[in-house]
């Protein structure tokens, strides 16, 4: 991982299906993995971490949605535990599971 990247997880409640479908769409261009229905995780650059924030901020009901952002660090992440169906294992690739690993 670059020194100008992070590893973030990106997790949603988004009301409208237009607003949903268009953030887990900027998500992928991000090149962040869906991990979930509505939680994406992976490593991206500082700058455009900030910028998919805006985004979201442009498209979401701050009434009724919510968009929760973590950025880890690595050794933080190395201390994430998953229990039980962690994954949908439908969603998660390998690049995912590497993550893990």
């Amino acid at each position: 991982m670059k020194s100008t990247e992070t590893l973030v997880w990106i997790i949603y409640d988004v009301t409208i299906d237009k607003a949903r479908g268009r953030i887990a769409k900027l998500c992928k261009e991000a090149g962040l993995y869906r991990v979930q229905k509505s939680v994406f995780l992976g490593t991206i650059e500082r700058n455009r971490l900030d910028e998919l924030t805006l985004q979201f901020e442009d498209l979401i009901d701050e009434q009724t949605d919510s968009v929760y952002v973590f950025p880890l660090c690595q050794a933080d992440f190395k201390k994430v535990q998953t229990l039980g169906q962690a994954f949908d294992e439908k969603l998660v690739t390998d690049e995912v599971k590497a993550l893990f690993l």
